[in-house]
Order: structure tokens, then C-alpha cells, then sequence
């Protein structure tokens, strides 16, 4: 949901000249400017060197809940998969901007109770370790779809859907901790471009970003 909000800005910024969207399955949409890459696992990127560099930033969306997950699945796709695709893109792109998409609450000291919080907060620390030029990490909180965007997890959906009609006073009230898939796409590409003076970002801070 957030990698279809990026990839929407992307292609409507008239400063980004050249967009590549890697994931498992295609995207629909259609521009002069986008290139798409396909793969079974984007964690593998065997092969496809050649079509990965010469790349300003990275905006790395992918991400999948925990409900239901053991620390170690959850950790193999949260943790693993993501440190694996950095690593490939930070030896053909040393001077890339990574952005990674994290979670409010997300746990830095890798210690807490709560799993998701830990695995997160591991994969951030490392991200920043890698050697990049600059990795962010943004911590949406609430997660608003404009323009059509769909969640792909049901439960998900089914709640965005049932407090649609509550969006403009929820807003008005929790404004610290409501992003729209809108705001996350603009700050990620002002943030890549220009830089923050944070690397780790809270709601409020992409909510100030314009």
C-alpha cells in the first residue's frame, strides 16, 4: 500500500526522471518514465545488476504484518530479505539514499518485549550500518489510502474502509499519528533529495515535511 502511494508521486514529481519498480508481482500502471522488474524473490537479485545501478535512492516499501507470524518467519522477511536487497544496492550504488518504511514503535534498542518492535528496530540499526550516503527510517503511525490505494491484507482494508467516514475528525484529533499514503510518497522523495535533519522520522515529522 505505501510502495503503491511512492510509486504514485514518483511518477507524478517532475524531478524524478526515472523510476524502476522491483516486486514480486507488477505493477499496473503505465508511464514513459517507469521500468519494472519482477522477481520471485527480491531478495535475490542475481543477474540484474546491470538494471539496478545508477540509481540517486531507494525507497524500500515492502513489508508484511506480524499477526500470526513467529519471530523467525517474521525476521526472515522483515529482517533478512531487506538486509540482503540493501546489500546488493549499496555495492552498486555507494552513493544512494535508502529510505526504509519502519513502524511507530518500532524498537531501537532491540530489547522490548513486543517481537515486531525488536525485528524492526534490528533491521533499522543495520540499514544505517551499511554504508549507504544516508539511510531514513520512517515510522508512519496510521496509514490513510487516497486515490484508490488498497491495502492487500484484508484486516487492513476492512479498517481503513470502516473509519473512512471518521477520517476528518480522527485527523483533527490524532494529527501526530495519521499519515496518508499522499504525505508518505512526498516526504520520501523530498527527504532522498534533500535530506532531514533526523534519519529517523515519527508521524508528526512526515506530516511537517512539504
Amino acid at each position: 500500500m505505501v510502495g503503491q502511494g511512492a510509486l504514485r508521486e514518483c511518477l507524478l514529481d517532475p524531478e524524478v526522471t526515472e523510476v524502476l519498480a522491483i516486486g514480486r508481482n507488477p505493477t499496473s500502471q503505465q508511464h514513459p518514465k517507469l521500468r519494472q522488474l519482477t522477481l520471485p524473490d527480491i531478495g535475490n537479485l542475481s543477474g540484474h545488476e546491470a538494471e539496478l545501478s545508477g540509481f540517486d535512492a531507494c525507497l524500500f516499501c515492502a513489508g508484511i504484518s506480524s499477526v500470526g507470524m513467529s519471530e523467525e518467519e517474521y525476521t526472515r522477511i522483515t529482517h533478512d530479505l531487506t538486509l540482503s536487497f540493501a546489500r546488493t544496492l549499496v555495492q552498486l550504488n555507494p552513493a544512494m539514499t535508502f529510505v526504509f518504511i519502519s513502524g511507530m514503535g518500532s524498537d531501537s534498542t532491540e530489547k522490548g518485549r513486543t517481537m515486531w518492535a525488536r525485528v524492526k528496530g534490528r533491521t533499522e540499526n543495520e540499514l544505517q550500518r551499511l554504508g549507504f550516503k544516508s539511510v531514513y527510517v520512517f515510522r508512519p503511525g496510521f496509514i490513510q489510502p487516497l486515490h484508490g490505494i488498497r491495502s492487500k491484507t484484508r484486516l487492513y482494508q476492512f479498517i481503513y474502509d470502516l473509519t473512512a467516514p471518521l477520517m476528518p475528525l480522527l485527523k483533527n484529533r490524532f494529527t501526530g499519528y495519521i499519515n496518508t499514503t499522499d504525505q508518505l510518497g512526498q516526504a520520501m522523495i523530498r527527504v532522498a533529495r534533500d535530506g532531514y535533519t533526523k534519519t529517523i522520522l515519527e508521524p508528526a515529522d512526515i506530516n511537517r515535511i512539504k
